[in-house]
Parts: C-alpha cells; structure tokens; sequence
C-alpha cells in the first residue's frame, strides 16, 4: 500500500510522517511518532481516552483520519509539560488525586486545558458539560472536577493551594 506524507506540527514541534492511508490520528500518534500517553480506549468515540488538540480544540483521535491533520498543530498530553515542569493541570490531578488508574487522564487533562484556556473562570456545570465525553470508570469524577477548578485558580492567580509544578 502507497503511504502519504503528512506535515503538521505536534506539541509544537514541525514534524512529517509517512503513514497508511487509512491510518486514525491516534494510530500516528503511538505508532508512528512514538508518543504513547494518548490512549486507545473504545475506538468508538466513547470514552474520550484518545483526545488530544487540534488546532486548539478537543478532538477524538481514534475519530480523526490522520489525513485531516495537514498542516494542524497538534497537542497530546507530553505537550503539556512547560520545560521539566508539570503543567498546573497536572500538578493539580496528582495533588486531589483526580487520577487513578490513569487510563483516561491525557483525554481529561487535555480536554480541562482547552476548557481553561477558552474559559479562565469555568463554574462546576461548565466543567462537568466540558469533560462529559470523557470516561473515567475509577474516581467518581469529583476529583477530577475538584483539579480542573484548582487549576483555574492557580492560572487565575488566585491562592488555591500550592502550585506544585515540580
């Protein structure tokens, strides 16, 4: 089978890749650029284990032919770190325990960023409605709720606690 070539930029990187053409955006993710966190769950658009951003905004990879992304920049959770330092996102998951077993926490955390980043004051609903394509089968989800609103005091400015980035 003919591969195709395809030029976008991953965590802000410019990258090109060589792939099958009937290759999801989550299969050029782990297989063919080796970046693994993002996660294969149902591969039905269900659980949101597999988002990441494109172009900013919260897609399903395993949804997303990988041929739609020329020239997109695309984010996945090993985007988030800034330098060696966690993401407060990050930071905050690990502090309220808003991440168990872990399978879905890239989707969550990527999906939270976009959130934050469209919406610096989300409320408890708009937080819930954000994350609502996301499965997550071991915390209950009030961890997690508990870590994007931490978060978004911390990216405010606001004192919510420590900011352990490190």
């Amino acid at each position: 089978m003919n591969k195709l070539l395809l030029s976008l930029t991953v965590n802000g990187e410019a990258r090109e890749v060589a792939f099958s053409p009937h290759k999801t955006l989550l299969e050029v993710l782990r297989e063919d650029l080796g970046l693994t966190g993002t996660k294969h769950g149902c591969e039905l658009g269900e659980c949101g284990a597999c988002a990441v951003l494109v172009d900013g905004r919260p897609v399903l990879s395993c949804l997303t032919l990988a041929l739609e992304c020329e020239g997109a920049a695309v984010e996945t959770v090993e985007g988030l770190r800034e330098d060696a330092r966690l993401h407060p996102l990050q930071a905050c998951f690990a502090d309220v325990g808003g991440s168990q077993c872990g399978y879905c926490t890239p989707g969550m955390l990527v999906t939270a960023k976009a959130l934050l980043e469209e919406k610096p004051a989300p409320s408890r609903d708009e937080i819930k409605e954000a994350l609502s394509g996301n499965l997550c089968r071991c915390t209950g989800y009030l961890q997690i709720f508990e870590a994007v609103e931490r978060a978004a005091a911390i990216g405010r400015g606001e004192a919510a606690g420590e900011d352990r980035r490190d």
